[in-house]
């Protein structure tokens, strides 16, 4: 279908935004997912974030909306927080009679007749699904080049990438090809490609959002999350989505607590070593500098294994990569074996070998005790300050091509994340301008368990700091 692009409408850039415009008939749903869909039609041939587009689902949903606010009129918008808001999702979370893939060749052809919690969730609360977005087999990689249905480039500059697993997730938001994505966050996957394409991405408490009906990648490190133009809009999406399902029996409840007036924010020296670019690093003392200007405390504090992170993620995450990709067998469902890429070939090898007879204690066990001692650091430290702040990646986004022949280096990318999924807290990335070639920069914030109220505070502090008014990559 042709479509072409209304040139008096503005896509919005909130979820505010868009449901002034619906409640003030700027815009209908309709016309708003038709200049979505005109937008992926018109430039995501260069971009690929989008496995799948689900146009029929999206204007069915799109008219539902409608109908709700004609009948409804503002009232519509208290029922349903979310109505109005269009969303796509990495193509690891089941949706009801459309493609799902985990980007790998084996579910080439997979139709899930049930979707993930955190996709109802989301429909439930008025959210419009226009599509699957592109991801690295499995979730195995950091630039979304690993997978089978070819890489993600980056909005800003096709030529390089724009982070991974959840490159199209990132992708997508950057180019306002869709307002909010989900991702999922396994040693970095939401909070590296939001760094690279300039958004706001949002790795929750392990144990806050059901995982059910979401494909499993290492399952005592995956954590599902979003991505969106503000932190706002985020914090909104996590409030729909957290909380227990009674079917991913990891998910507890926690009670949002206000916090305190005033905070802490902690200054890791572990995280500001040899080997940051320049540029990385001016960024995140800039912000520090802002934070310290808005009344926030800055504290310098040490997490001293750190520096094991990095290798206890590739033994533990490897082993249990091998165990959940156990079940494509090609006997129950998707294509045999020999359609797995050899990313997930060299992950299931080297889990395996880690769990065998004679190397269990020696590589497994032992990393298990070192995961112990990370979570003392963070513990420790947060007993000192409500939150710190550090680089996301060494580096801003690389070329395209320029790790793919070497996969330590590209291991190496997740160096600065890892340690939260270790720990199982809570990380927000945060873009803060670009590079001299015009890339995007950011930071990170981490904080306790569950203390996400603290992290969305900072978050909303800096970008009202900053006037932040985003910008789409084009």
């Amino acid at each position: 279908m042709n479509r072409k692009m209304n040139k008096n409408m503005k896509l919005p850039k909130s979820i505010k935004e868009t449901q002034d415009g619906l409640a003030k008939k700027k815009f209908s749903a309709v016309q708003l997912v038709d200049e979505y869909l005109t937008r992926i039609e018109k430039y995501d041939g260069k971009i690929n974030s989008f496995l799948t587009v689900s146009d029929e689902l999206a204007y069915k949903q799109a008219k539902n909306v409608d109908k709700k606010i004609e009948d409804m009129g503002l009232k519509a918008f208290e029922e349903y927080p979310l109505l109005g808001v269009v969303v796509a999702h990495k193509d690891l979370f089941l949706v009801k009679g459309i493609r799902t893939t985990a980007g790998s060749k084996v579910l080439e052809d997979f139709i899930p007749t049930y979707s993930a919690t955190i996709v109802k969730r989301l429909e439930n609360a008025g959210a419009i699904t226009i599509g699957k977005t592109n991801c690295d087999a499995w979730a195995h990689g950091a630039s979304g080049e690993n997978s089978d249905f070819g890489a993600t480039t980056n909005p800003w500059n096709t030529e390089y990438v724009p982070g991974g697993s959840s490159s199209g997730s990132a992708a997508a938001v950057a180019a306002q090809f869709s307002l909010m994505t989900t991702g999922t966050d396994t040693g970095g996957s939401i909070r590296q490609p939001a760094n690279f394409c300039g958004v706001v991405g949002f790795k929750p408490t392990y144990g806050a959002v059901p995982r059910y009906g979401v494909i499993a990648m290492a399952s005592s490190l995956d954590s599902v999350g979003h991505f969106g133009q503000t932190v706002e809009d985020v914090e909104k999406m996590f409030e729909i989505t957290k909380g227990e399902d009674k079917k991913d029996s990891t998910v507890i409840n926690v009670k949002s607590k206000s916090p305190k007036t005033k905070l802490k924010i902690g200054i890791p020296k572990e995280y500001f070593i040899d080997g940051i670019d320049p540029e990385v690093k001016k960024s995140v003392e800039e912000a520090t500098e802002i934070f310290k200007k808005q009344g926030v405390e800055l504290v310098s504090v040490s997490l001293p294994h750190t520096k094991y992170a990095i290798s206890v993620y590739y033994i533990l995450q490897p082993a249990e990569v091998s165990s959940n990709l156990g079940r494509y067998d090609g006997i129950r469902y998707g294509k045999d074996r020999t359609s797995m890429g050899a990313e997930a070939k060299r992950r299931i090898m080297l889990g395996t070998y880690m769990l065998s007879a004679g190397y269990y204690d020696a590589y497994y066990l032992k990393a298990q005790k070192v995961r112990s001692k990370i979570i003392e650091d963070f513990d420790e430290v947060f007993k000192q300050v409500d939150a710190i702040i550090a680089p996301v990646s060494p580096t801003p986004a690389f070329k395209l091509g320029e790790k793919t022949e070497d996969p330590l280096q590209m291991y190496l990318a997740d160096i600065l994340t890892a340690a939260a999924n270790i720990a199982g807290i809570p990380g927000l990335a945060i873009p803060s301008g670009s590079t001299r070639k015009g890339l995007p920069l950011g930071f990170q914030l981490m904080g306790a368990r569950f203390s996400e109220d603290v992290l969305f505070k900072l978050g909303r502090l800096y970008q009202k700091s900053i006037n932040w008014d985003p910008k789409g990559a084009f």
